[in-house]
């Protein structure tokens, strides 16, 4: 019935001219042809579709009848006339006007969701490529458009992150990607073969668009094998060396790329490219310099002249757009593109005048970030060992900048504990070597402003701050051994009356007060343990104005008790180094008796 049905429309459709077939000839010619391939006349449609006196009528019209052929390619993947189906396809592909039938395979492209996405695009990555060659005008937005649907698609795809993960390609991401390639690598060709013709400068322009995209989604955030693993094995590698192939093929190689972007006047010449750069290439050109320098793709194009610190300089602003990002999988590259640059330069080289920019105190600023809000422990420590290797690095002035940056927008205890750390070591350094303005005198008592002293007093949550003042009073103990009251080289002992009313006092009254709070929450815990073992239930005790979360009572003793020790433990170091200043001021008292 279908079949009479299909033929009875081509035979009144044969006798008219093609501008004179009506709206309603392709809605009858598109459900006559649907119903065959659902009642599995396929034979016959094979047969209408190869008759040459249907020519124009395929011509026109058939391009309705490759929906409905993709679905059945796609739903019936175990029908025994799958190939069928293929034939009819690539039939449909070769006698349809090819303008109609690009926008029909987009339209099919855009359809599904999950991983579907992959098994339509593979299933239509050829006939789409083979349409697009077809067309004669415009081939540049076509081939632009193409890319832009694909790459949509594709980046709703999850990227995945472990090598098991890669090789299973359960959404068929890496799949795409190989080809994807394959499917652009004519138009590449095309650009380098007719470099004369103006059209394909504006192909120029799309595939230069689409690599960006490309370094962007999915190669930002993809995972990469082992260098020493085979290196055709891994598919990202792979589609990133053939994308930085492609930019080095239509003219952008990426050393003038990457060496350019940032500078107000850049050397490519497409001005839409140019409008997008602030919002779009930001990530693109952090994935191509990470891409080049820690995977080592394509390395061998940079110049060998160029000095670490230049390279390191130049990475700076694409690290901080990956630190900026919260995925595990993109900040990640950007501590490894920091220690990749990092490990080629001398300590103590990177001059102060780095800090000048920008780039240079944002992006240890982002390391604290990772240190002390990302969940995975191997991150954390990763970016504590890159921000010391940083510090290293830095000449004396520079790391005295940085410390005061970081001691003031760190709030964070433990990070300042790592910074007092560090100026100890410092100061260490210049007792035992030559002596260093910037860690003595006038600048190191300038810098202890911000280290020996309670943020609010003797209110101060001492429990929160305890990293902190622990390592302050280790520095301060250090300085009242180790420095000589009578010519006080680091200025210890001339500001030692602000200390004592800015640090140690506060403290004094801080402790007692703090021990006083929870001893009596330890009195009141224990107290409301009895009422609880009756009840059987959970309490609560609020500390510092916050309520500690519920929690059997043995377990909330066992906190207040830790704290009480921490407190202890604090104070012992205090007393110790109330002890030292009176050891090393009565005997400085008695010297200058004696000398009268």
């Amino acid at each position: 019935m279908a079949v009479e049905e299909l033929q009875s429309i081509i035979k009144r459709c044969q006798i008219l001219e093609e501008h004179d077939f009506k709206e309603e000839d392709f809605g009858l010619f598109q459900l006559a042809g649907q119903r065959c391939i659902e009642e599995g006349h396929t034979d016959q449609l094979i047969a209408i579709i190869q008759n040459e006196k249907n020519k124009v009528i395929i011509k026109t019209m058939g391009w309705n009848l490759v929906g409905p052929v993709v679905r059945c390619l796609l739903w019936n993947d175990k029908d025994d006339k799958r190939k069928d189906y293929f034939l009819m396809l690539d039939l449909l592909v070769k006698l349809c006007n090819p303008k109609e039938l690009l926008l029909g395979l987009l339209e099919l492209i855009e359809e599904p969701s999950g991983k579907q996405i992959s098994q339509i695009i593979l299933l239509l990555l050829q006939p789409l490529q083979t349409v697009i060659q077809k067309l004669r005008n415009n081939k540049a937005y076509s081939v632009g458009l193409a890319l832009s649907t694909l790459w949509s698609q594709l980046s709703l795809l999850p990227v995945p992150y472990s090598k098991e993960q890669i090789q299973t390609d359960d959404y068929g991401l890496c799949q795409c990607c190989k080809a994807l390639i394959e499917f652009t690598k004519p138009f590449v060709e095309e650009v380098i073969n007719d470099k004369e013709n103006k059209e394909n400068e504006k192909l120029k322009d799309e595939l230069l668009k689409f690599c960006f995209k490309s370094l962007k989604c999915p190669l930002l955030t993809a995972q990469f094998l082992e260098q020493s693993e085979e290196a055709g094995s891994d598919p990202f590698r792979c589609f990133a060396s053939e994308i930085i192939g492609f930019l080095s093929a239509i003219g952008h190689p990426f050393p003038k790329i990457i060496f350019n972007h940032g500078r107000k006047k850049r050397t490519w010449d497409y001005l839409e490219v140019e409008e997008e750069e602030d919002k779009q290439l930001a990530d693109s050109m952090a994935s191509l310099a990470y891409l080049v320098f820690v995977q080592g793709i394509s390395i061998d194009q940079l110049p060998m002249v160029l000095s670490p610190s230049y390279l390191l300089q130049f990475n700076m602003g694409h690290i901080e757009v990956f630190l900026q990002r919260t995925e595990e999988s993109v900040f990640s590259k950007g501590l490894e593109l920091l220690e990749n640059g990092l490990l080629r330069i001398e300590d103590n080289s990177i001059l102060y005048q780095y800090l000048e920019i920008k780039s240079f105190l944002t992006v240890p600023q982002g390391l604290v970030k990772v240190m002390t809000l990302c969940p995975i422990e191997t991150l954390r420590k990763k970016s504590l060992a890159m921000l010391q290797l940083y510090i290293n690095k830095l000449d004396s002035q520079g790391k005295y900048t940085l410390f005061r940056c970081l001691l003031n927008t760190s709030n964070h205890s433990g990070v300042e504990a790592f910074i007092i750390q560090n100026i100890k070591n410092q100061i260490d350094l210049s007792f035992k070597k030559t002596k260093n303005k910037w860690f003595t005198g006038p600048q190191l008592i300038s810098l202890l402003d911000l280290v020996l002293f309670l943020p609010e007093g003797a209110e101060t949550d001492l429990l929160q701050n305890s990293d902190r003042i622990m390592a302050s009073l280790n520095l301060l103990r250090y300085l009242v051994i180790k420095d000589n009251e009578n010519n006080s080289q680091t200025g210890l002992w001339t500001e030692l009356g602000k200390i004592e009313n800015n640090f140690l006092k506060p403290l004094h009254t801080g402790l007692n007060m703090s021990k006083a709070h929870y001893e009596a929450e330890i009195k009141n815990s224990q107290e409301n343990s009895q009422a609880v073992q009756k009840s059987k239930d959970l309490c609560s005790v609020t500390v510092g104005g916050e309520e500690i979360p519920n929690m059997p009572p043995e377990m909330q003793l066992k906190v207040l008790h830790s704290a009480l020790f921490t407190f202890d433990l604090i104070e012992s170091v205090l007393a110790r180094v109330e002890e030292l200043i009176e050891i090393k001021t009565k005997s400085t008292s008695e010297e200058n008796v004696g000398i009268k």
